[in-house]
């Protein structure tokens, strides 16, 4: 299991939900609705693409079994109802940052933090494309 906006899709993402897959036998991605979004504090545009195309990309990936959209700010009800065995999320967290940690851990689950691909994420991609920052991604 693994949870996120997955707004601006980059390999980063592809290259976590590869190795999360690895894990187990099931991966379900959890995402926030266009209003749980609203309510993270993110820029006023977000989330750049509705849900339904977010959750559409991400099933369509190979690694990817069940895509779930949720609307509260973080995934805990769905943690609770799913109950998986593992959590991750991607490199940029530490153990202790992970939403969620304590429901999955309280029953025996794993809590993981992944893989990072360095210079990749949405909110860098996003101000290259605003005009922040050079057009030029990490090879």
């Amino acid at each position: 299991f693994t949870n996120g906006c997955f707004d601006v899709m980059h390999i980063g993402h592809v290259s976590y939900l590869k190795q999360a897959a690895a894990l187990g036998d099931c991966l379900v991605v959890a995402i926030n609705s266009d209003q749980s979004v609203r309510t993270l504090g993110k820029a006023p545009d977000r989330p750049i693409f509705p849900q339904e195309q977010r959750a559409n990309m991400l099933a369509a990936l190979e690694c990817v079994d069940y895509v779930v959209v949720f609307n509260e700010k973080t995934p805990c009800k769905v943690l609770e109802e799913i109950r998986p065995n593992v959590l991750v999320k991607g490199g940029t967290y530490q153990i202790n940052e992970i939403v969620g940690r304590e429901i999955v851990q309280a029953y025996g689950g794993e809590v993981l933090a992944l893989g990072e691909t360095p210079g990749v994420s949405t909110t860098e991609i996003l101000a290259r494309l605003r005009g922040d920052g050079p057009m030029r991604f990490a090879a």
